[in-house]
C-alpha cells in the first residue's frame, strides 16, 4: 500500500492531469483535495481530448474510485454538467465510482456574482485575474463560518436557513456597494433542490472511506490543482488562488493523516508558464516566448486565456521542493523545447544587486527581481515519438540531469508529447 500526492511545482498548468492519468493505473483511489472549477486538467487519450474541472481525471478508468475531498469547493451545476459530458462520451459516472465529501463547500450563484462585480470594480493595475467563478468568495464564507456544505443539501430546512441568511448579506453587498441586481431566494433554492436530488447518491464521508482503504492496503493517489506559486500562503500573494495548493493540504483537504503519505511528486513543465496577472521573473517577450506559446498550445483549460511563457525558473523549482517535500519530479512538455539552439534556466535572482534564491514574499520585490541564467545546448530533433529514455538526444538527457542536480530531486517521469502513450515512466512512486 502507498499513498502518493501529485502537485504542481510552478503556477499551475504543468500537465498534472496527464501524470495523474498515468499513475491512476497503479491506484485504487484518486482524490482531489483542493480548489474548484477555476482549475482544469486536460488529457489526450487516443487522440480524444478530455477536460476536467472538478472530477478527478482518474475517472477515465472504470475500475477506480474517484473522490472529491472536503478541501474542494463545488459548483453543483458545473459538476453535473461534467458528469453529463462524460456520459455523452460513454463514461457512466456511478455512485461506486465517485464520492463527494459531505464537508465540501458549495459555490453558490451569489459567490460568482460577487466575484465578477468585485473584479470589475478594480482598476486594471489592481485586478487579480480571477476566473470569476466564485472561488474566492466561497472560501471567504467557509473561513467566515457562514458557508453552505454539500451535506446541507440533504437537509432541506437547514439549507433554507443558511440560504436565507446568506442572501440577506450578499444582496446588501450587491445592491448597496456594487449597484448590482439582487438575487432571488426562490431562483437559487429551486435549482439547488434539483441538484440535491441528482447528487445525493454521491455524497458521503470521504475521510472514513479513505481510512478504511488505507487499512485494507489500497493505493491512494491525491490530485492537486493549480501550482505551488499559487498557494494562498506561500505563493506570489495576492496573485494567488484562494486555497493551499501545496502537498500538506492533501491531508487537510481529504481528512487523511500526514503520517500515511509515502511520496510527493512535483509536476514541472520543462519551461515556465503563468495565466493571469502577477510576477513572472523568467517571462519572455520575444520570438522565443511566442514560439513556446504556439508550440506548447499554451491556453488555459478553464478560461482559454493565453498563457505567458518563459524559461524554466530554478528558484521556483527549489521553492516547490522545499514547500512540498518533493520526493520525485515529473517533467512535462520536454518536446516543446525541441529546436531551441540554446536553453536557459534561472539558477538565482538578482534583487537590487544581491543574489536571491527564493521567491521574495514582498510582492514589489518579486516583481522587480531579475533572473540569473545559465545556458545549455538544445537539440534539433523532435522527440515526441521516443518511447525509451535512452533514445533521447544527449542534450535533452543533460538538461534533465541538470534539473535533477539543481533541485536534488530525481525525475521519475518524463513527458515527450500530449498523448497518454508519450510518457516515459522511469520510476514508479507507488513502488517503495
Amino acid at each position: 500500500m502507498s499513498s502518493v500526492v501529485v502537485v504542481g511545482s510552478q503556477w499551475g498548468d504543468e500537465g498534472k492531469g496527464k501524470i495523474v492519468d498515468l499513475l491512476t493505473q497503479y491506484s485504487d483511489y484518486i482524490v482531489r483535495f483542493q480548489g474548484g472549477n477555476n482549475a482544469g486538467h486536460t488529457l489526450v487519450v487516443d487522440g480524444k481530448q478530455f477536460i476536467f474541472h472538478i472530477i478527478p481525471s482518474g475517472i477515465l478508468y472504470e475500475d477506480k474510485m474517484c473522490m472529491i475531498g472536503n478541501g474542494v469547493i463545488i459548483d453543483p451545476g458545473v459538476l453535473l454538467e461534467e458528469i453529463e459530458h462524460l456520459k455523452d462520451k460513454q463514461l457512466e459516472v456511478t455512485a461506486d465510482r465517485l464520492m463527494i465529501s459531505e464537508n465540501a463547500h458549495l459555490i453558490m450563484p451569489y459567490h460568482a456574482r460577487l466575484d465578477q462585480v468585485k473584479e470589475a470594480a478594480l482598476s486594471d493595475v489592481k485586478k487579480i485575474g480571477t476566473t470569476g467563478r466564485g472561488i474566492g468568495p466561497c472560501y471567504m464564507d467557509k473561513v467566515g463560518r457562514i458557508g453552505i456544505k454539500v451535506g446541507d443539501l440533504l437537509d432541506e430546512q437547514l439549507f433554507k436557513e443558511k440560504l436565507n441568511a446568506a442572501l440577506e448579506e450578499k444582496n446588501f453587498l450587491l445592491t448597496k456597494k456594487f449597484n448590482a441586481d439582487p438575487i432571488a431566494f426562490e431562483d437559487v433554492y429551486s435549482v439547488a433542490m434539483k441538484h440535491a436530488e441528482q447528487l445525493e447518491k454521491y455524497i458521503g464521508n470521504v475521510s472514513v472511506v479513505l481510512d478504511t482503504a488505507r487499512k485494507d492496503g489500497k493505493n491512494i493517489l491525491f490530485e492537486g490543482a493549480q501550482g505551488t506559486q499559487l498557494d494562498i500562503d506561500h505563493g506570489t500573494y495576492p496573485f494567488v488562488t484562494s486555497s493551499n495548493t501545496i502537498a500538506g493540504n492533501a491531508c487537510n483537504g481529504a481528512g487523511f493523516g500526514p503520517a500515511h503519505i509515502d511520496a510527493v511528486v512535483g509536476i514541472m513543465k520543462a519551461y515556465t508558464t503563468r495565466v493571469g496577472a502577477g510576477p513572472f521573473p523568467t517571462e519572455l517577450f520575444d520570438a522565443t516566448g511566442e514560439e513556446l506559446q504556439q508550440k506548447g498550445h499554451e491556453f488555459g483549460a478553464t478560461t482559454g486565456r493565453r498563457r505567458r511563457c518563459g524559461w524554466l525558473d530554478g528558484v521556483v523549482a527549489n521553492d516547490a521542493v522545499r514547500l512540498n517535500g518533493l520526493t520525485g519530479l515529473a517533467l512535462t512538455k520536454l518536446d516543446v523545447l525541441s529546436g531551441q539552439k540554446t536553453i536557459k534556466m534561472a539558477n538565482a535572482y538578482d534583487l537590487d544587486g544581491k543574489p536571491c534564491h527564493a521567491m521574495p514574499s514582498n510582492i514589489k520585490q518579486a516583481a522587480s527581481v531579475k533572473p540569473v541564467y545559465e545556458e545549455m545546448p538544445g537539440w534539433n530533433s523532435e522527440i515526441d515519438g521516443i518511447r525509451d529514455f535512452d533514445d533521447l538526444p544527449a542534450e535533452a538527457k543533460d538538461y534533465i540531469k541538470r534539473i535533477e542536480d539543481f533541485t536534488g530531486i530525481k525525475a521519475q517521469i518524463v513527458s515527450v508529447g500530449p498523448d497518454r502513450r508519450e510518457t516515459l515512466l522511469l520510476e514508479n512512486p507507488f513502488e517503495k
